[in-house]
């Protein structure tokens, strides 16, 4: 977040926080600014403070997590490892509550001992914060050992300021009314959900919970209007399925690449598609008018034609992959030779590419392990949509006639678009049957 600019996404309605390479660490929307409490990682005060003045306008809160027991947080400071540091504590969130207009609050995991828990707290105390999150489970211990609501219970009646109680998923909260449940057993002012939420978020409806297969294709239309990266939305479908994962629909989801295949698992590509013309739209006016404007595409391209197409270079002969063909292609047509552009995805180190031909742009829609499989994916895309099929190629075919197999190739394929052109020409336009001139249509084309 140190490394992050704030911007305004004039087509998703969002405030984004884009890091240098492009990647949106950070993204609300007006609808959620005074509801979203930003918790950050944090083992540094001046740091913590550049960030919540960043971003503070933004957020209803800021919360810094002390509480987070994973190696990626603890071997940085973070998390869990802040609770043996008091004093770093108190000077985090001292820093925060002088420096920042919005509330500020912790959360923390139990200590060893009682005793030494309530120091802990009636430290945190003194500090100013808002409130205390209490996560009912020591740093080593996980889902599976029972929280201590008892020891919860115990900071809640040991300071003023509001205890938030933590821990109850699975094995106290399954529906709303549990939730009143484990706020009576620990004494204290709300309860803060994780596990339970993900796996239904409809656990914070009093009338009870919805069907999961409602609850997802909800999710999934948040996620296609706010462009929501679609490795995070297969992650949180994923623990909605939960007991469904071995399933085929469980399976299909697992082995989805792209927002556009998960939509097209639920049914709901026909919302994609619209939803991401209307992107389209809202951003070619933007453009018109001369407002500057950025729209996170993590795994499509509002530009580019996009096929959920991956390269398997089994399929292929080393001298005639579908680079090459393209690029014959183009020479046929006295066009100039193919342009790709390919990014790398931070949070995976996956590769994208977006291939340029006529004035046109096509892609994949999966994202490949290489630049180069990224490339021919994209070369595949465009010769699709080309009408240009594959070439069969036999291990014992002299290189002269895998050669003239692919311009044979490229011919046929030249012809099948020529006749495809015709045949549009012929259905909007019946006149044009007695006068059309073969030779104009494939120069025009």
């Amino acid at each position: 977040m140190l490394q992050c600019k704030r911007v305004v996404n004039d087509i998703l309605h969002t405030v984004d926080y884009v890091s240098p390479t492009g990647r949106v660490i950070f993204q609300t929307c007006e609808r959620e600014r005074h509801h979203v409490v930003f918790q950050m990682g944090t083992a540094d005060a001046e740091r913590a403070l550049t960030v919540a003045t960043l971003i503070q306008n933004d957020v209803a809160g800021i919360d810094i997590n002390m509480g987070c027991p994973k190696e990626y947080s603890t071997k940085g400071g973070m998390g869990a490892a802040l609770l043996l540091f008091p004093e770093k504590i108190e000077m985090i969130l001292s820093t925060l509550v002088k420096g920042v207009s919005k509330p500020i609050t912790c959360k923390i995991r139990i200590l060893p001992s009682l005793t030494e828990t309530i120091s802990l707290v009636k430290l945190i105390e003194k500090t100013g914060v808002a409130a205390i999150a209490v996560h009912g489970r020591s740093k080593d211990e996980r889902p599976q050992h029972p929280v201590h609501c008892d020891v919860i219970k115990a900071i809640s009646q040991a300071v003023s300021i509001p205890v938030i109680a933590n821990g109850g998923s699975q094995e106290l909260i399954r529906q709303f009314q549990d939730i009143h449940a484990f706020r009576s057993a620990t004494s204290t002012s709300s309860v803060m959900l994780a596990r339970a939420a993900m796996w239904n978020p409809s656990v914070f409806r009093q009338e009870g919970l919805l069907p999961v297969e409602t609850v997802i294709r909800d999710y999934i239309v948040y996620a296609v209007r706010y462009d929501n990266h679609y490795t995070n939305t297969k992650y949180c479908l994923c623990q909605m399925l939960r007991d469904q994962l071995e399933s085929p629909l469980g399976k299909r989801l697992h082995a989805a690449q792209s927002t556009l295949e998960i939509c097209e698992i639920f049914e709901l590509s026909d919302f994609y598609e619209s939803c991401r013309a209307a992107q389209k739209a809202k951003k070619a006016d933007l453009q018109s008018v001369g407002l500057a404007t950025t729209v996170k595409n993590d795994d499509e391209d509002l530009n580019a034609i996009s096929l959920p197409i991956r390269f398997d270079k089994r399929k292929y002969m080393s001298q005639f992959t579908p680079k090459m063909l393209l690029l014959e292609w183009c020479r046929k047509m006295k066009l100039p030779q193919p342009v790709y552009h390919t990014v790398q995805r931070p949070v995976d180190r996956f590769f994208h590419s977006i291939v340029k031909v006529d004035e046109r742009q096509y892609a994949s829609t999966l994202w490949d392990k290489s630049k180069k499989l990224a490339e021919q994916s994209a070369a595949i895309v465009c010769l699709h949509t080309l009408g240009l099929t594959e070439v069969k190629m036999n291990e014992s075919d002299s290189v002269q006639n895998r050669k003239r197999k692919l311009l044979c190739q490229i011919d046929e394929g030249i012809r099948l678009l020529n006749e495809e052109q015709n045949k549009k020409l012929h259905q909007h336009d019946p006149e044009h049957r007695q006068h059309h001139d073969p030779e104009h249509d494939a120069a025009s084309f």
